[in-house]
């Protein structure tokens, strides 16, 4: 199933898009990338608007001081926040550590939906003031590129039944049902339905609003007003190759086509983090949590009896302790969890000790496991406006800003993808595969989807910049990235120094396995099908763009799928969760680290498995947390 070897670094292939463009095209594609970036952000702080400061009313830490509390949780991301904010309002003293500052004071920008492109390039020089830049280096299943790896945007979790069942059968836990977790993803979630008569006539959203708890809160969870015009026409082609609609993704089926709800407001449609959500929340005012921005956790530390006592932390050149006299929680995310887990003595011991550090427990199973999803596809032109003209056309660009100021409407409104499809890879292409890959996808669930299908009104191509290598020839271009859902090869995370200030070692090993390689080729035919369909011809302008249809066999597809991959953002199970007699597993249901006590890690590390979907979406991780604080609430 799975290939887990560290590889060396190789010299970079050097991938080169279609019609490189010439030293004067770049210059004006990078004038225009400049443009909207500046125009942006000179109105984000303005047209977001400050919000009634919730979190602002918590206490702010107090850098260089040691202090004590009931908990202190590392990492402000979805799952952290919402579990520190649980316990405080229960009175605990929670400490909340984030090396960072919350994203709409020195990122503004993050917060509109349109803008969520910018900054989440393969490029390594691509990213954004609040990315912590990580790089996979010479990556063998993408031909040795080096590929900058950003953290997840606003697509709203997609919860599955059999994928939840795997879950609590792998972690021997019944409570992990999905008709046991359901409350747990309710209770963040606040729905809006979406107002089909404003929509276009020919973009009704269908959803069920049984699935949502109406008493949910804070997360936003909504359907954009403006529906992305290249989605209706991919709805018909799904329709013409036999990719049924469906109600919703949010019922626990995802295998079908259909319109899919967004993590935003729906009031200021601007995208919903935990952070803004709680910023804003009716929840009752947190004077129990503590938040310590711009700190860095440097390790964890244990008293002789193995529990977890505190976090060594640093602010500025400052470093202090922050006790904890209940619970240690870790939420620094699927890279920098097990980081910290390791330079703080639990890992495999091997490693460990290369760096001279002391070990607490030997567990092997700490920064391995990685899954993730990738995804790539073809592009053409089409006939019908798409983001292609935001990106190069200065004057629209204007018009579509003047627009979302004005009344917060139009392409900014939305994030960009707003329709989704799942299934199987069908029975046409599933007979070319081998024995072997047959063997190993017999081990999802039926339920389990192996494809997704994202709709992207953009030229993608190697996806190094999606703004700045659009076409500058007029026409409109889109694509529909094909996500590898159901993979089979396991990346790795290690360390490369005994200090968290040094980034980890990244190795997501992407298509590593010959079923993967299979499923990925298999993926890219089934795209183009859904291009060629009857249902899509009408705004099919000319034959395929990138890569070009003189590309057919299997070996050729396969190059161009490791020449233009790219994560979906779904970095997970670095942590995983599972059973006491499982060597792998590093924390058991409850998440609490085996071999110590006072210690656990709640985030998308620590996911046994990475389900079909945007796990990795503040919903889904919401839910652990929600599912963990309960737990903890319980049964203090």
């Amino acid at each position: 199933m799975s290939n887990d070897q560290d590889m060396p670094r190789m010299p970079q292939r050097p991938v080169l898009p279609p019609n490189a463009c010439s030293h004067q095209t770049c210059l004006g594609r990078i004038s225009s990338l400049t443009a909207w970036i500046v125009v942006l952000l000179a109105f984000a702080t303005t047209a977001l608007g400050a919000s009634g400061d919730y979190l602002d009313d918590a206490e702010q830490g107090v850098p260089g001081l040691d202090a004590s509390f009931d908990y202190v949780v590392v990492g402000a991301g979805a799952g952290g926040l919402t579990l520190a904010a649980r316990l405080a309002q229960h009175r605990y003293k929670v400490a909340l550590v984030e090396a960072g500052d919350f994203y709409e004071f020195k990122y503004p920008l993050a917060a509109v939906p349109g803008a969520g492109i910018i900054g989440i390039g393969s490029d390594v020089s691509s990213s954004t003031p609040v990315d912590w830049r990580f790089v996979a280096y010479a990556v063998p299943g993408a031909n040795y590129r080096d590929l900058h790896y950003p953290r997840g945007k606003c697509l709203g979790g997609s919860p599955n039944k059999e994928a939840m069942q795997k879950w609590a059968e792998l972690v021997n836990d019944d409570s992990y049902t999905f008709d046991r977790v359901l409350p747990f993803f309710q209770r963040t979630a606040n729905f809006t339905p979406p107002n089909n008569d404003v929509r276009n006539s020919n973009a009704t959203a269908s959803f069920n609003q049984g699935a949502f708890d109406k008493r949910g809160e804070p997360l936003q969870v909504s359907y954009p007003e403006f529906a992305v015009p290249f989605s209706s026409w991919v709805k018909r082609g799904m329709e013409s190759v036999g990719i049924p609609e469906i109600q919703d993704f949010n019922s626990g089926s995802l295998l079908g086509a259909q319109y899919c709800a967004l993590t935003i407001d729906p009031h200021k449609k601007i995208r919903s983090s935990s952070e803004a959500a709680f910023k804003s929340s009716p929840i009752p005012r947190l004077m129990t949590l503590a938040v310590y921005k711009k700190t860095m956790a440097k390790r964890i530390l244990f008293n002789i009896e193995r529990r977890a006592t505190g976090v060594e932390v640093r602010t500025g050149g400052s470093k202090y302790i922050l006790r904890a006299t209940r619970e240690v929680i870790v939420s620094a995310g699927a890279f920098q969890s097990p980081q910290l887990l390791m330079v703080s003595g639990i890992g495999p011991a091997n490693e460990l000790k290369q760096h001279g550090i002391e070990i607490i427990v030997d567990l092997p199973g700490v920064g391995k496991n990685m899954w993730d999803h990738v995804f790539f596809g073809p592009a053409y032109r089409v006939a019908l406006p798409t983001s292609t003209r935001i990106a190069t056309d200065f004057l629209y660009l204007t018009e579509v800003i003047v627009q979302y100021l004005s009344n917060h409407s139009g392409p900014l409104s939305t994030q960009g993808i707003d329709f989704l499809a799942f299934e199987k890879v069908p029975i046409e292409l599933r007979s070319h595969f081998s024995e072997e890959t047959i063997r190993d996808l017999s081990w999802f669930p039926p339920g389990w989807p192996e494809i997704e299908y994202i709709p992207v009104a953009l030229y993608l191509g190697d996806f190094s910049d999606p703004i700045k290598h659009q076409p500058l020839d007029g026409a409109q271009y889109a694509s529909i990235a094909g996500a590898l859902v159901a993979p089979t090869s396991r990346g790795n995370v290690t360390i490369i120094s005994d200090d968290t200030d040094d980034l980890p070692i990244i190795n997501p090993n992407w298509l590593a396995t010959d079923t993967d390689q299979e499923v990925a080729i298999a993926i890219y035919r089934r795209n183009r099908e859904i291009f060629h369909s009857a249902g899509m011809e009408p705004i099919i302008d000319g034959e395929e763009y990138f890569p070009g249809e003189e590309l057919q066999t299997d070996s050729e597809i396969l190059e161009v799928v490791k020449d233009t991959l790219m994560t979906v953002y779904h970095a997970s199970c670095t942590c995983k969760m599972g059973v006491r007699n499982d060597s792998m597993a590093v924390v058991d249901s409850q998440a609490r680290v085996f071999g110590v006590d006072g210690l656990r890690v709640v985030d998308a590390s620590a996911f046994p498995i990475l389900p079909p979907g945007h796990p990795q979406s503040v919903v889904f991780l919401d839910m652990l947390a929600e599912k963990i604080a309960s737990d903890i609430i319980s049964w203090d």
